[in-house]
């Protein structure tokens, strides 16, 4: 038999009077406990990730809490214990501690004091199987999630329809803003494909000069044009048997249009200065960040280029819209960093968690991957302030301090935040935050935050 997930604390302690007084306090702070006699037993029956934490006597008949605790961590090293001593027992008590015991409490000891110590085990063992779940979901992919990092709905399906595409010989064009991973998602294409074996080829059609745009990408004779003194292979026959990558394609001139539409229609290809159709087996795919039916209808791109790509578009969601794909992303590319640095991992902390969720991310994985370089370095997470309504980034401070202090900072971020928006009154804040207004009224005085200087509005309430 396991112990019920919903269960928080399990109590053990063989005093029957401790016991009930001690479930009476947990119970009436609103905590699903589990009081026992004894500690024989327990660890086989605690799931690995259960969610919830010990609390202990240490000096009992049987199996005592010593025993208890390298039972328990012999199992899950991670999981909070607090123990329970009795007067003059403090150097076992420190001897505990040593052992990997989160906390200890001498008896006598006040009922806030036993809350207080389980309140932030528990937030610490919320964390901890937080960032075990992002590892586990990282490591348990298949090739094509394991390059298109996510669980989002966005990106299940983004995944499901290159894994449709990529086995047709259809050409791709891809939309997605600058940053969003156009190339990951091209070379998947490619890697999944028949043509895996043969070249994948990738060009930035805005990063050429329009001088020698068409002698890169169709190539040239010798004497085709000043400079010319010898053949030169294009991208797209240097491609033949395998697939061409053409990033920014809305960059390129209406004249090259004109050659890359006859290519894609008869798969030929006619060098600059020659005379020789050369045939070309190639898949084209191609990646704009524009909207190429506006571009078209204001005369900058051809339309009939872009009727003839558009047969097979993916669009590559931004990050803003992927939810909790950002945390994950976030710890795929900053694990990645430590390995390749040969420095131990950073756990993600909740004020980092909050920054990460609230940053819009204009500059999407690419932004994502630099700020999680950072931090595997060890410096400061912290992001460019451009998230909607109001300063709210400015106002998440991520520290470094104890497990108290961030999720005391935590709380003022999400305060703070709510803040920035646009209430008419404390009533309406406090019905975002979800607590009584009695209850905001004393957060918002122990954070240093007021209402009324928030620019929150001008109607204040009785907050008795």
């Amino acid at each position: 038999m396991t112990i019920d997930n919903r269960i928080q604390v399990v109590l053990i302690d063989d005093d029957p009077h401790l016991r009930q007084a001690l479930s009476q306090t947990l119970d009436l702070a609103g905590l699903k406990i589990l009081p026992l006699a004894e500690a024989k037993g327990l660890a086989g029956q605690l799931e690995r990730d259960w969610p919830g934490v010990v609390v202990s006597d240490i000096r009992m008949p049987g199996m005592d809490g010593l025993e208890l605790l390298t039972e328990l961590h012999a199992q899950d090293p991670e999981l909070p214990v607090l123990l329970i001593t009795g007067h003059g027992d403090v150097p076992l008590a420190v001897q505990a501690m040593r052992a990997g015991a989160y906390d200890f409490l001498e008896k006598p000891f006040a009922s806030d004091s036993l809350l207080d110590s389980v309140r932030r085990a528990l937030d610490l063992r919320r964390l901890v199987l937080d960032n075990r779940s992002l590892r586990l979901a990282l490591s348990d992919r298949n090739e094509l999630s394991a390059r298109l990092v996510g669980q989002s709905a966005p990106m299940l399906r983004l995944r499901e329809q290159i894994g449709a595409l990529a086995a047709t010989k259809a050409d791709v064009l891809i939309l997605g803003e600058t940053g969003a991973g156009k190339e990951v998602v091209a070379r998947a294409l490619h890697d999944l494909s028949s043509r895996r074996n043969g070249p994948f080829v990738a060009i930035n059609a805005g990063a050429l000069a329009e001088s020698v745009v068409e002698s890169e990408l169709f190539g040239h004779e010798p004497g085709a044009f000043t400079g010319a003194q010898k053949r030169r292979i294009g991208k797209f026959e240097f491609a033949n048997g395998g697939t061409l990558f053409l990033d920014e394609i809305e960059s390129m001139s209406l004249d090259v249009q004109v050659k890359l539409l006859r290519l894609l229609q008869e798969r030929v290809v006619e060098r600059l200065g020659g005379n020789q159709l050369i045939p070309l087996d190639i898949r084209i795919i191609a990646a704009t960040k524009e909207d190429l039916r506006q571009s078209a209808d204001q005369g900058r791109f051809r339309a009939d280029l872009y009727y003839r790509l558009n047969v097979a578009p993916l669009r590559i969601p931004p990050l803003r819209e992927r939810g909790e794909d950002a945390l994950m992303l976030f710890q795929h590319f900053a694990d990645e960093a430590s390995a390749r640095h040969g420095l131990p991992p950073h756990e993600l902390q909740p004020g980092h968690r909050a920054l990460l969720l609230r940053h819009t991310w204009p500059g999407n994985v690419r932004e994502l991957q630099n700020a999680a370089e950072r931090f595997a370095l060890g410096l400061e997470l912290a992001l460019d302030n451009n998230t909607p309504d109001g300063d709210v980034g400015s106002m998440i401070e991520v520290v470094s301090g104890g497990l108290s202090e961030q999720v005391e900072n935590f709380e003022k971020s999400l305060i703070a935040a709510e803040l920035a928006r646009s209430h008419s009154s404390v009533r309406s804040l406090a019905e975002a935050l979800g607590i009584p207004r009695k209850t905001l009224h004393d957060k918002l005085r122990k954070h240093g935050l007021n209402f009324a200087d928030a620019g929150a509005g001008s109607h204040t309430e009785d907050l008795d």
